[in-house]
């Protein structure tokens, strides 16, 4: 069996604020160590279980975050950035099933660190549907066949997770209590409960159905100004919805939709407010 294993961090166990996401600030290193240990507790149990093959793709900003010295030797690590498919890197028919560790909530709603790639998008959409990374990565999934057996993250990235698919398996390592604070587990205690529901969802696999894209989806994505989506307009085949900062884009498949995203969303970065 083979497993993939995308790794955020704004759901990884005691992350409350961005003091733990930037390299710049003081508790990014603290996030790096908790972070590793938290794929390695993953790593262990799947190899345990039977895995034979398990992919770890570091899926946070720069995508450099794990620290691969203490990573479980065993594993191979996806790191860098830009990557052409960011999140799902290295993500193919061949995987068993796909695992998300450390998500986070979408964009516009309640959840610690909320958002979606960015924080100059407000919403995206697919055919009208509003979604955030889990569903979009849950999406390229779908598209190779693969079921998204397993979510770890914050309260409301597990809501999420479940409104996808009832049946994934799911670990809330933290409650919300606001964008920048939460009530954690420890470490110690998240990593003896990922170990009981990483076993679970391998032993439930086959109770769980990919997550199917739409054929010739359409992408929509809300930036927060309208600079932000004259930026992302330029992208040849999109257009900005007449009064509103939405700007559109007709994929051929799932695939173009997400890298469709990604350079939109790389445009709409140049944008400035001076």
């Amino acid at each position: 069996m083979k497993l993939y294993l995308s790794v955020d961090m704004e759901g990884i166990t005691g992350i409350p604020d961005y003091t733990f996401l930037t390299p710049s600030e003081h508790n990014y290193e603290r996030s790096r160590k908790i972070m590793t240990k938290e794929v390695n507790k993953v790593v262990e149990t799947a190899f345990t279980y039977g895995c034979k093959e398990v992919l770890v793709n570091d899926s946070h900003s720069k995508m450099n975050n794990i620290l691969i010295d203490e990573l479980h030797p065993e594993a191979s690590l996806i790191t860098g950035d830009a990557k052409p498919f960011s999140m799902v890197q290295g993500l193919d028919d061949t995987y068993d099933g796909a695992m998300f560790i450390g998500y986070h909530a979408r964009a516009s709603q309640f959840g610690v660190l909320s958002h979606s790639m960015i924080h100059a998008v407000r919403n995206i959409f697919i055919n009208d549907h509003a979604i955030g990374e889990m569903g979009l990565n849950a999406y390229v999934a779908g598209y190779y066949g693969i079921p998204l057996l397993f979510v770890s993250g914050d309260d409301q990235a597990v809501k999420e997770a479940k409104e996808l698919n009832p049946n994934v398996t799911t670990v809330a390592v933290k409650e919300t209590i606001s964008r920048s604070a939460v009530k954690s587990m420890t470490p110690k205690k998240a990593e003896a409960l990922l170990k009981v529901k990483v076993n679970e969802a391998l032993k439930n696999r086959n109770q769980v159905k990919a997550l199917v894209p739409p054929e010739k989806p359409l992408l929509r994505i809300e930036f927060n100004n309208y600079g932000q989506a004259e930026w992302a307009n330029l992208m040849p085949k999109t257009w900005i919805e007449p009064g509103t900062t939405i700007v559109g884009f007709k994929a051929d498949d799932i695939l173009e939709a997400y890298q469709a995203m990604l350079v939109m969303i790389e445009l709409a970065l140049q944008s400035k407010f001076s």
